[in-house]
């Protein structure tokens, strides 16, 4: 992944933090490109440093996000329901 695109990603992740409850899904429309799984895998790492850091509400917001965009990707598998047959 080139420094340019890390740089974009960061610069996403934080329009993402500042953005008002709610707007995330147009700031993410709005950037298409740079919706892939090294954005992420990104989001993931900043969200683990927050956590480290104790920025709680910012860590499980990253997570809860990127784990949204990995199901939408194909890269988070979606584990079907077990029936439980007796």
């Amino acid at each position: 992944m080139s420094e340019q695109r890390q740089h974009l990603y960061f610069n996403l992740i934080d329009e993402l933090l500042r953005c008002p409850n709610g707007q995330e899904p147009e700031i993410l429309e709005s950037k298409p490109e740079l919706i892939d799984s090294g954005f992420v895998e990104t989001m993931l790492q900043v969200a683990t440093m927050f956590a480290h850091e104790g920025n709680q509400d910012g860590a499980q917001f990253l997570f809860f996000v990127a784990r949204e965009l990995a199901k939408q990707l194909g890269l988070y598998p979606e584990v079907p329901e077990v029936s439980n047959k007796e």
